[in-house]
């Protein structure tokens, strides 16, 4: 059976985060069907389950070295620690369907998680890739909604999880805290502002060079680069550069082979490497 992908409407706000799957049973039906849809190649369809992780010694694990906690007390991070669990996402997993809607924020720890629609002929817009370190999540009282976008695991991933009274709690009524959401809200908005600006003005070689770039400031590296990995590497398929970018894979291949013929970066299965950034930079415009 051919998979009908969901319909999509406008989005009023700003995409910005993911809810919280409530079960596997509805999960494990997704409305496309039992084959995987076009716009996710290679996605595993078994039901969705969230993992918990860590135990009570490393609780705090997953607040600590996140920016916005940066200067709480053992004590406060251990209270907030207790608020928001650790759960784990495998690589290709949904974290959030249209169909799951639940009002919680997610702090993301480990891994990507790519937020995107689809529209009603298959075709998916990545709308954001969060990466670590930040939050996200469908949270009114923070003013981010999902509407009709999917989050999915990238990497394998490790978020810590909070509904609406703890968000209230511990961080709205912190005003160090609440002043740094504030500040990651604000940086969002501005990125989304400037790829819609991207998408009216640049041609499709000039959105790939900028996603490309963005992506590449956008990394935090775990650990030292390996011996001879001297250039940044982004671990994205043709498929999703492509969505990232608004444009189809068979364009975004296309222009990935001319940067390639010219130096500009170097490709293997499911990972770009980005060997003149100053170059791509003048591509970009």
């Amino acid at each position: 059976m051919t998979p009908r992908p969901p319909a999509s409407k406008p989005a009023a706000g700003l995409p910005g985060g993911c809810c919280l799957a409530d079960s596997a049973d509805t999960l494990a039906g997704p409305p496309w069907g039992a084959a995987p849809p076009p716009w996710a190649p290679g996605r595993r369809e078994g039901p969705h389950l969230m993992n918990p992780t860590g135990d009570d010694a490393g609780k705090t694990w997953c607040i600590s070295e996140i920016d916005i906690f940066r200067d709480l007390s053992e004590a406060e991070m251990d209270a907030i620690a207790a608020a928001a669990p650790m759960k784990a996402y495998s690589a290709g997993e949904l974290l959030y369907s249209p169909a799951q809607p639940s009002e919680v924020l997610f702090i993301l720890k480990k891994g990507r998680v790519r937020v995107f629609r689809v529209s009603a002929e298959g075709r998916a817009l990545t709308c954001a890739i969060i990466t670590p370190g930040t939050i996200f999540g469908e949270m009114v009282l923070l003013g981010q909604r999902m509407y009709d976008n999917y989050a999915e695991a990238l990497d394998d991933v490790t978020v810590c999880v909070m509904s609406r009274a703890d968000v209230h709690r511990f961080l709205l009524a912190d005003a160090r805290i609440s002043a740094r959401i504030t500040e990651i809200l604000g940086r969002r908005l501005a990125d989304l502002e400037q790829r819609l600006s991207d998408t009216v003005f640049k041609n499709v070689a000039q959105r790939i060079a900028t996603s490309l770039l963005t992506l590449t400031a956008a990394q935090r590296p775990a650990g030292p680069l390996r011996p001879g990995a001297r250039h940044p590497q982004i671990a994205l398929t043709h498929e999703q550069l492509a969505a990232l970018a608004g444009t189809s894979r068979e364009t975004a291949t296309k222009v990935l082979h001319e940067f390639a013929d010219r130096g500009l970066l170097r490709q293997a299965r499911g990972r770009i490497t980005v060997l003149a950034p100053d170059q791509l930079r003048d591509e970009a415009g």
